[in-house]
């Protein structure tokens, strides 16, 4: 423990955000980091607590939160970042975007404010990329199983980084231009960097893992290519699959998925949309936000250094408490008010509202029609019933419609189905619990099997497939071993 009386002596600090009216001018990163000497006071917070819930109940990683905040107290910031590194591939990627689950569950925050996990987690990283300990390692000895890996984005980069540390040479086939995934296309640059993501890759790259990129297996390479050159696949193409809106008035223009429009907006900033080409674009512009989380603040934020008139982010369940809600007792992650910075620069939301339709003119849409909803309890445990509040209705102009609900799944993917692959009620791949499809030799991580869920959680899902790979490859490539493990963990962890 760093300073036992800490999180008496010294409150919690956060971070801080440039201003208002200078970051709508940008796409730059909003937020102001806390300094080295702020993060070893707010490190030195950490109190002797026992059991460090942060680590087993909030992190998805299982990061070793209290002993990396022991380091960074005592300056041991080289010690700090091997114990990060254990845990967690890409920590300038969790350190920036994930909401802090850790943080919902710190045993400091039963009686004062956590601990600032993630601030500590984001100078360890930046310390070691800044002064250098961070440097390409290959691994001093190849094994002769390559491992193909389709998509790029957060769990299979986890997938890819894994495997390589272990010896396999890997190759990441992914459509896109460059590697990233959501980190790249879908997350915008005020949030993330994509400087950042760049860096990560340089050094993945250095390390020996190949990247083909702007390749469409099944088209450009086929699955016959794939399985002879091979001997484990990986897919984790993400959930693709966004949740539509079946409203009358859907068919209008100006209407678009969330994705569509962030991904644009990404590749326009990297100067890869086409100079000359149609826009989905906010300037003058009434923006109606359908979806009130994360994906929903991503487009608001944009929105607003497009230049939109107006923003409004509708959500369809009811506002959230502002402290934590008694459903969700600690350690719980506590369902309460969140504000992204976002939500700071502007826009109005509405909650418990509903969209029942469009109208337009010369078929582009004009407004949006909508009505208040009650939410009824039904029962304890039971999921409460949606009612419309009658006379609510009230109509929106909307230039702009953007669908940020969600996603229903990965969609039906034909390369993994002629591969062998089978697909479950939801759209998800099916897997066992080493990550293998029904197809022997090939794995999916992320998203496609879990569902659509947060970066960290991508991240941790393809260190495990990854691992599960590893037993695969040295079990001679055959699926008997991996799944007499895998059942064993399954049977370890019911006892």
């Amino acid at each position: 423990m760093g300073n036992p009386l800490g999180f008496l002596e010294t409150d919690r600090r956060e971070a801080s955000y440039r201003p208002v009216e200078q970051r709508l001018g940008d796409f730059e990163a909003v937020e102001i980091p806390l300094t080295e000497e702020e993060v070893v006071e707010q490190a030195g917070r950490c109190m002797d607590c026992g059991t460090p819930f942060c680590h087993g109940c909030g992190c998805p990683l299982n990061n070793l939160i209290p002993e990396i905040n022991d380091r960074v107290y005592h300056g041991r910031w080289k010690a700090a970042l091997d114990l990060l590194l254990s845990t967690n591939n890409f920590p300038e990627f969790t350190a920036r975007v994930c909401p802090a689950l850790c943080e919902g569950s710190c045993v400091l925050g039963l009686g004062h404010q956590a601990v600032t996990i993630r601030q500590v987690e984001l100078a360890v990283i930046e310390h070691a990329f800044r002064t250098g300990i961070i440097r390409a390692r290959p691994p001093a000895e190849r094994r002769s199983q390559a491992v193909a890996v389709i998509g790029s984005g957060p769990a299979g980069l986890a997938v890819a980084d894994t495997l390589n540390r272990r010896g396999f040479p890997v190759t990441v086939f992914d459509n896109a231009a460059r590697p990233g995934g959501i980190l790249r296309y879908g997350i915008p640059d005020f949030k993330l960097e994509k400087s950042v993501v760049e860096r990560r890759i340089r050094l993945m790259e250095d390390e020996g893992i190949r990247f083909e990129m702007g390749v469409r297996v099944g088209r450009d390479v086929s699955c016959h290519f794939l399985r002879s050159r091979f001997a484990a696949l990986c897919f984790s193409g993400g959930a693709r699959t966004p949740r539509d809106l079946r409203v009358p008035g859907r068919e209008l223009k100006g209407i678009y998925f969330a994705m569509e429009y962030l991904v644009q907006q990404n590749r326009v900033l990297a100067g890869e949309w086409p100079i000359g080409s149609s826009r989905i674009d906010a300037a003058g512009k009434r923006v109606v936000i359908i979806g009130g989380g994360d994906t929903g603040a991503d487009c608001l934020g944009t929105a607003l250094r497009q230049g939109a008139a107006e923003v409004t982010q509708l959500e369809i369940l009811p506002e959230p408490p502002r402290q934590r809600a008694e459903h969700t007792p600690w350690p719980m992650w506590p369902h309460m008010l969140r504000e992204s910075s976002s939500h700071k620069e502007g826009g109005l939301r509405r909650w418990s509202v509903t969209v029942k339709g469009f109208g337009g003119a010369d078929g582009h849409v004009r407004e949006a029609f909508g009505v208040e909803v009650e939410w009824k309890p039904v029962g304890e445990g039971a999921t409460p019933t949606m009612t419309e509040r009658a006379g609510s209705d009230f109509t929106l102009p909307a230039d702009l419609v953007l669908l940020a609900m969600g996603f229903v799944g990965a969609g039906r993917d034909p390369v993994l189905e002629e591969l062998g692959a089978c697909f479950d009620g939801r759209g998800l791949v099916r897997r066992d619990a080493a990550g293998m499809t029904d197809a022997p030799g090939v794995f999916v991580a992320g998203d496609m099997a879990q569902g659509a869920s947060l970066v960290v959680r991508a991240i941790a899902d393809g260190r495990r497939v990854a691992e599960g790979i590893a037993r695969y490859l040295e079990a001679g490539g055959s699926d008997e071993g991996v799944r007499h493990e895998a059942a064993a963990e399954r049977e370890a962890g019911m006892r």
